[in-house]
This record gives C-alpha cells, structure tokens and sequence, in this order.
C-alpha cells in the first residue's frame, strides 16, 4: 500500500483563472499567471506555459521534492505612471507559478525547452513496474 500525500493544489489550479476574472470585474484582480496546459504520454508528463514578453534568460525552472516551480522575473521593464487600466490581463513582471508532479516522475531527469513564447517542461517517467497477481497459498 502506498500513502500518497494528498494536495489541495491541482484543485485550486483548475479554478484560478476563472477566479481571476471575476476578482478582475470587480477591480481587485491579483497577478496574473501564465496560461499552462499538462499532459501526459507513455514516456514522460510534459508543462507548457505560455510566458510572452519573458526571454529565456529571464525564467527559471526548479525540482524539489516532487514539487515543479517555474518562476519568471523581467529583467527590463519601463515604467509607465500615465496608464491607468481598465482591463490588466498579461502577465506581470514577476510571477511564480507551482505543479506538483506525480509520484512516477524521474525528478532528477526533468529539462525544459524555450520555444517562441512558450516554456515547455520535461518530467520523463520512471519504470514502475506493473501490479501483478499475487498467490495466496492455504496455511497447512
């Protein structure tokens, strides 16, 4: 039997967004984070996070104890005292966002690609093998 660590966060990821945007009709919006989309194939769990206006150099990916963090931090920014918003949904200039990966992912094998706005993360599986039938034998 394994004990597996329950976590409220997938929850909480699956409605932030829509949270977001009706904090944001009242005028109290927090940060936004950046879009992400999750999948899994039979080799690997793979991240995409879109991360426009965010150079390479200026995103960080980090493993630790099965938890994923991509933080983002621009170096450059221009302020602009003159805007005043009615409507503030890209990204801020910082932002951190957290994933936690399952239990059959190799966390000392995760990598990360940078592609036209877009930060893909790696997270390949490890070889757990499969349950298998177990004979129970007749006490004598």
């Amino acid at each position: 039997m394994t004990i597996v660590r329950w976590s409220p966060f997938p929850a909480i990821e699956a409605i932030d967004r829509p949270l977001r945007r009706m904090f944001d009709e009242f005028g109290i919006a927090p940060g936004a984070l950046p879009a992400a989309d999750i999948y899994e194939t039979d080799k690997e769990y793979a991240f995409e996070l879109e991360v426009p206006g965010f150079a390479e150099k200026e995103l960080s990916v980090e493993v630790t104890d099965h938890t994923l963090v991509v933080k983002g931090e621009q170096l450059e920014t221009k302020e602009e005292t003159d805007k005043q918003y009615r409507l503030h949904e890209r990204l801020e200039r910082t932002f951190e966002r957290r994933f936690t990966l399952p239990l059959e992912a190799d966390t000392t094998k995760v990598g990360a690609e940078f592609t036209k706005g877009v930060l893909t993360v790696h997270a390949p599986k490890v070889n757990v093998p499969k349950p298998r039938k177990v004979e129970i034998a007749a006490k004598k």
